[in-house]
């Protein structure tokens, strides 16, 4: 989110922290949305911010809907880039199998050895990096100029945090949530996305401020696949709000 962050420079002051599971945030205690959801608002109370634009990616950009839901005394605006959903499964089912789909039998094999172990609870962090070496190019538009892929930690418990996702879908939380915030907010969904862009344009359609733009031949990544992309769209938000 780093890269992120410096696109973002001169438009926002923006804040960063680790979520909870890996140092140097706590790693013991409950790992469900509501324990993150609560975790954003601490930041918020640290940093003296009464009200913000949320930002967030993928899970980060699911975890800022249920805030905004939560909390939406607390949001300037939402901004949502390649997120899951929020209706249904939001696109998960989905998302496994476009990541897959472009790998080779033997690749796709090996991923799901590997997931297994991990549903298992016995894949560990040189176990996890292999399988997302695998899946990275997956995520962009064009596979074969795909970044090189940066740093990444894991920890043990985000199936807790998948489950709690998982009963959040089940329960109808942003489905029924979503339409009361009213808000400035921006979805960016990439027309290549392992997750799919109808999902975008479903979550969109249920908050009555929302701009969905989606991203021509990109995937995942958008700050990455076409750098100032993210940052003009912002721009161009906060010209308005």
């Amino acid at each position: 989110m780093e890269s992120l962050a410096g696109e973002l420079r001169g438009l926002l002051t923006t804040a960063r922290y680790q979520q909870r599971g890996l140092p140097p945030s706590v790693v013991e205690g409950p790992k469900d949305v509501d324990a993150h959801v609560a975790d954003a608002v601490a930041v918020l109370d640290a940093l003296g911010w009464q009200r913000a634009w949320m930002v967030g990616h993928s899970w980060g950009g699911h975890l800022a809907m249920h805030l905004a839901v939560a909390h939406p005394e607390r949001m300037h605006g939402l901004i949502v880039l390649d997120a899951l959903g929020a209706v249904e499964d939001g696109g998960t089912a989905a998302l496994g199998t476009n990541l897959t789909s472009g790998l080779s039998a033997e690749e796709r094999a090996r991923v799901e050895e590997l997931d297994a172990l991990d549903d298992r609870g016995e894949a560990g962090e040189t176990e996890k990096l292999e399988m997302m070496r695998l899946l990275w190019p997956h995520y962009f538009g064009d596979p074969a100029a795909a970044p090189p892929m940066p740093g990444f930690r894991f920890h043990a418990s985000g199936g807790e945090t998948w489950a709690s996702i998982r009963d959040h879908f089940a329960r109808r939380t942003l489905e029924r949530g979503l339409p009361a915030v009213d808000v400035p907010v921006l979805i960016t969904h990439g027309e290549r996305s392992p997750i799919p862009s109808v999902e975008a344009t479903r979550t969109a359609a249920l908050m009555p401020r929302a701009r969905l733009v989606i991203h021509a031949g990109r995937g995942h990544w958008p700050w990455l696949e076409e750098p100032g992309f993210v940052r003009g769209l912002v721009s161009e938000l906060l010209s308005r709000s």
